[in-house]
């Protein structure tokens, strides 16, 4: 699918895995997406499946691998995917704990800070460091898209969850009201699993989840 209105699109695709943490695995499907032109792009979140996320890139430069948080699922493609294209790998140094987890022998490339910019096909992304599902999370804030990327931070109907290590409800909370939802309301949230939604949508609901507590 792509974003009209700019030289720049996103590509999305769906990849299938697992996701393991505190002892326990689960199948899951995530969002890949990729933002860029005919020529360059970055991929947000490498999850499962290098070789599918290689394809749909076509041929084009790939400027970076951005990670969202480091959750095995996320990321888990993110050095082979590397690897095949030369592109660095950026994540916020918050997340190391998780990332070493999963890649114990192969560091980050380079770190993602709050307030960054990321220009791909004459677009910028900015970083938003939005921690509570896990310490370093990041979103990613494209306006010329009216596209917000947010991982596992904010989805259709609530926050990311937070009942297992390294996450916690009241700093996701904050985040989302802080970061997320003082974003313009027909910003398209593009999320890291499931269906996309938008900051109008969601902004009413924030004292229900708040009512509901963690999960």
């Amino acid at each position: 699918m792509a974003a009209a209105g700019s030289a720049a699109r996103i590509d999305h695709l769906v990849t299938s895995g697992t996701f393991s943490l505190d002892g326990g695995t689960w199948d899951v499907d995530n969002n890949v997406w990729i933002v860029g032109d005919d020529t360059e792009a970055i991929v947000i979140d490498a999850a499962h499946d290098a070789d599918a996320i290689e394809r749909a890139l076509g041929g084009r430069t790939l400027r970076a691998v951005v990670c969202t948080h480091a959750h095995n699922d996320h990321i888990d493609a993110a050095p082979a995917l590397a690897a095949a294209t030369g592109a660095p790998i950026l994540l916020h140094p918050d997340d190391l704990p998780l990332w070493t987890r999963t890649h114990p022998d192969r560091l980050p490339d380079g770190e993602l800070a709050d307030g960054q910019a990321l220009s791909v096909a004459g677009t910028t992304l900015t970083v938003l460091h939005t921690p509570g599902h896990a310490p370093g999370a990041v979103c990613l804030y494209a306006p010329d898209l009216s596209t917000v990327f947010t991982g596992d931070t904010l989805f259709q109907g609530g926050p990311g969850a937070t009942g297992r290590s390294f996450s916690h409800f009241p700093t996701i909370i904050e985040s989302i009201r802080e970061r997320l939802l003082t974003l313009p309301p027909r910003t398209v949230v593009r999320t890291g699993h499931g269906d996309s939604t938008t900051i109008g949508a969601e902004a009413p609901r924030l004292d229900d989840w708040i009512s509901a507590g963690g999960g």
